[in-house]
Protein backbone atom coordinates (compact mmCIF):
# COMPACT_ATOMS: atom_id res chain seq x y z
CA UNK A 1 0.00 0.00 0.00
CA UNK A 2 1.54 3.08 -0.80
CA UNK A 3 1.48 6.15 1.66
CA UNK A 4 -0.38 9.10 1.88
CA UNK A 5 2.09 11.73 0.80
CA UNK A 6 2.31 13.16 4.63
CA UNK A 7 3.66 10.22 5.89
CA UNK A 8 7.09 11.24 3.79
CA UNK A 9 8.46 14.32 5.09
CA UNK A 10 9.94 16.40 2.48
CA UNK A 11 14.07 16.58 1.80
CA UNK A 12 14.50 20.06 3.76
CA UNK A 13 12.42 18.40 6.55
CA UNK A 14 14.37 15.14 6.70
CA UNK A 15 17.99 17.49 6.87
CA UNK A 16 16.27 19.63 9.47
CA UNK A 17 16.23 16.44 11.13
CA UNK A 18 19.10 14.63 10.63
CA UNK A 19 20.78 18.10 11.88
CA UNK A 20 18.44 18.27 15.01
CA UNK A 21 19.12 14.56 15.94
CA UNK A 22 23.10 15.90 15.11
CA UNK A 23 23.21 18.22 17.98
CA UNK A 24 21.48 16.57 20.33
CA UNK A 25 23.13 13.87 20.11
CA UNK A 26 26.46 15.88 20.61
CA UNK A 27 25.11 17.62 23.46
CA UNK A 28 22.98 14.69 25.17
CA UNK A 29 24.74 11.46 24.69
CA UNK A 30 22.48 8.38 23.74
CA UNK A 31 24.30 5.43 25.88
CA UNK A 32 23.13 2.27 25.43
CA UNK A 33 19.39 3.21 24.10
CA UNK A 34 18.63 -0.13 22.85
CA UNK A 35 19.81 -2.31 26.14
CA UNK A 36 16.75 -2.94 27.38
CA UNK A 37 15.38 -3.94 24.53
CA UNK A 38 16.35 -7.45 24.68
CA UNK A 39 18.67 -7.47 21.26
CA UNK A 40 21.03 -10.86 21.46
CA UNK A 41 23.53 -11.84 19.93
CA UNK A 42 22.45 -13.48 16.39
CA UNK A 43 18.95 -11.80 16.11
CA UNK A 44 17.99 -10.17 13.32
CA UNK A 45 16.33 -6.65 13.97
CA UNK A 46 14.81 -4.29 12.16
CA UNK A 47 15.38 -0.50 12.99
CA UNK A 48 11.87 0.48 11.32
CA UNK A 49 11.95 4.30 10.36
CA UNK A 50 15.68 4.55 10.95
CA UNK A 51 16.24 7.90 9.85
CA UNK A 52 20.17 8.76 9.78
CA UNK A 53 20.26 5.63 11.70
CA UNK A 54 22.04 7.64 15.14
CA UNK A 55 20.80 3.82 17.11
CA UNK A 56 22.63 1.57 14.15
CA UNK A 57 26.30 1.33 15.33
CA UNK A 58 24.51 -0.03 19.17
CA UNK A 59 22.14 -2.23 17.08
CA UNK A 60 24.70 -3.66 15.14
CA UNK A 61 26.90 -4.20 17.86
CA UNK A 62 24.39 -6.22 19.90
CA UNK A 63 23.09 -8.47 17.45
CA UNK A 64 26.86 -9.21 16.91
CA UNK A 65 28.76 -10.82 13.69
CA UNK A 66 25.87 -13.59 13.40
CA UNK A 67 22.92 -11.35 13.59
CA UNK A 68 21.92 -8.87 11.06
CA UNK A 69 20.21 -5.37 11.40
CA UNK A 70 17.92 -4.17 8.80
CA UNK A 71 17.70 -0.24 8.11
CA UNK A 72 14.04 0.60 6.88
CA UNK A 73 13.02 3.85 5.81
CA UNK A 74 10.45 5.80 3.93
CA UNK A 75 12.81 8.39 2.87
CA UNK A 76 15.75 8.17 -0.03
CA UNK A 77 18.42 11.03 2.05
CA UNK A 78 17.59 8.05 5.26
CA UNK A 79 19.35 5.12 3.31
CA UNK A 80 21.81 7.41 1.55
CA UNK A 81 22.84 8.81 5.49
CA UNK A 82 22.83 4.80 6.28
CA UNK A 83 25.01 4.12 3.37
CA UNK A 84 27.91 6.20 4.24
CA UNK A 85 27.32 5.32 7.98
CA UNK A 86 27.75 1.27 7.45
CA UNK A 87 30.87 2.74 5.12
CA UNK A 88 32.39 4.61 7.85
CA UNK A 89 31.71 2.59 10.90
CA UNK A 90 32.36 -0.67 8.94
CA UNK A 91 28.71 -2.11 10.09
CA UNK A 92 28.89 -5.53 7.76
CA UNK A 93 25.83 -6.25 9.58
CA UNK A 94 23.31 -3.39 8.45
CA UNK A 95 21.12 -3.96 5.24
CA UNK A 96 19.84 -0.80 4.29
CA UNK A 97 16.01 -1.26 2.86
CA UNK A 98 14.01 1.78 1.42
CA UNK A 99 10.19 1.07 2.54
CA UNK A 100 8.00 1.34 -0.45
CA UNK A 101 4.98 2.78 1.60
CA UNK A 102 4.55 0.52 4.38
CA UNK A 103 6.13 -2.54 2.65
CA UNK A 104 9.52 -3.44 2.95
CA UNK A 105 11.82 -5.74 1.61
CA UNK A 106 12.54 -7.95 4.68
CA UNK A 107 11.53 -11.61 4.52
CA UNK A 108 8.54 -12.39 6.29
CA UNK A 109 8.73 -14.20 9.47
CA UNK A 110 12.49 -13.40 9.73
CA UNK A 111 12.87 -10.46 12.24
CA UNK A 112 13.39 -11.86 16.36
CA UNK A 113 12.94 -8.06 17.13
CA UNK A 114 11.87 -4.43 15.28
CA UNK A 115 12.19 -1.01 17.38
CA UNK A 116 10.40 1.93 15.77
CA UNK A 117 11.32 5.30 17.53
CA UNK A 118 9.72 8.49 17.50
CA UNK A 119 7.74 8.22 14.27
CA UNK A 120 4.75 6.13 15.21
CA UNK A 121 2.54 8.99 15.69
CA UNK A 122 3.08 10.39 12.00
CA UNK A 123 1.78 7.12 10.18
CA UNK A 124 -1.46 7.49 8.43
CA UNK A 125 -2.24 4.39 8.09
CA UNK A 126 -1.63 2.21 11.45
CA UNK A 127 -3.11 -1.24 10.59
CA UNK A 128 -1.11 -1.28 7.15
CA UNK A 129 2.31 -0.90 9.08
CA UNK A 130 1.42 -3.14 11.83
CA UNK A 131 -0.02 -5.86 9.11
CA UNK A 132 3.86 -5.17 7.60
CA UNK A 133 5.29 -5.43 11.29
CA UNK A 134 3.47 -8.42 11.65
CA UNK A 135 4.43 -10.13 8.33
CA UNK A 136 8.14 -10.12 8.99
CA UNK A 137 8.81 -10.99 12.53
CA UNK A 138 8.67 -14.47 13.87
CA UNK A 139 6.02 -16.09 15.30
CA UNK A 140 8.11 -15.51 18.87
CA UNK A 141 8.99 -12.02 17.87
CA UNK A 142 8.75 -9.01 19.36
CA UNK A 143 7.68 -5.20 18.79
CA UNK A 144 8.92 -1.83 20.47
CA UNK A 145 7.38 0.98 20.31
CA UNK A 146 7.74 4.21 21.10
CA UNK A 147 4.86 6.64 20.92
CA UNK A 148 6.36 9.68 19.33
CA UNK A 149 4.10 12.68 19.55
CA UNK A 150 1.05 11.02 20.97
CA UNK A 151 -0.68 9.99 24.01
CA UNK A 152 0.28 6.54 24.98
CA UNK A 153 -3.78 5.75 24.85
CA UNK A 154 -3.42 6.28 20.97
CA UNK A 155 -0.71 4.01 20.59
CA UNK A 156 -2.12 1.35 23.08
CA UNK A 157 -5.46 1.60 20.85
CA UNK A 158 -3.75 1.38 17.53
CA UNK A 159 -2.14 -1.75 18.70
CA UNK A 160 -5.14 -3.53 19.97
CA UNK A 161 -7.44 -2.44 17.25
CA UNK A 162 -4.97 -4.42 15.04
CA UNK A 163 -5.68 -7.60 16.29
CA UNK A 164 -2.08 -8.75 15.76
CA UNK A 165 -0.04 -7.48 18.88
CA UNK A 166 -0.58 -7.89 22.34
CA UNK A 167 0.88 -5.39 24.79
CA UNK A 168 3.85 -7.51 26.90
CA UNK A 169 5.19 -4.90 29.07
CA UNK A 170 5.18 -0.78 28.82
CA UNK A 171 7.83 1.38 30.28
CA UNK A 172 7.77 5.47 30.41
CA UNK A 173 9.45 5.48 26.76
CA UNK A 174 8.53 2.82 24.90
CA UNK A 175 5.68 -0.41 24.97
CA UNK A 176 6.66 -4.31 24.28
CA UNK A 177 4.50 -6.11 22.25
CA UNK A 178 4.52 -9.78 20.85
CA UNK A 179 3.15 -11.55 17.99
CA UNK A 180 -0.65 -12.30 18.42
CA UNK A 181 -1.34 -15.62 18.23
CA UNK A 182 -1.62 -16.40 14.04
CA UNK A 183 -4.02 -18.21 14.60
CA UNK A 184 -6.57 -16.29 17.08
CA UNK A 185 -5.30 -12.83 16.15
CA UNK A 186 -9.18 -11.93 14.42
CA UNK A 187 -10.73 -13.52 17.33
CA UNK A 188 -8.52 -11.14 19.89
CA UNK A 189 -10.59 -9.81 23.15
CA UNK A 190 -9.88 -5.59 23.51
CA UNK A 191 -7.25 -5.56 26.21
CA UNK A 192 -7.03 -2.08 26.62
Amino acid sequence: MAPESSDRITDLSYRLMAWTFQVADFLFPKHNRLADFGIQPGFVVVDYGCGPGRYLAEASRLVGSTGKVYAVDIHELAIQDVERLKTKLNLTNVVPLLAQGYSCAVPGHAVDLIYALDMFHGIKDPPALLAEFHRITKPRGVLVLEDGHQPRRKTKEKLVDSGLWLIERETKAYVRCIVASHATAPNLVRLV
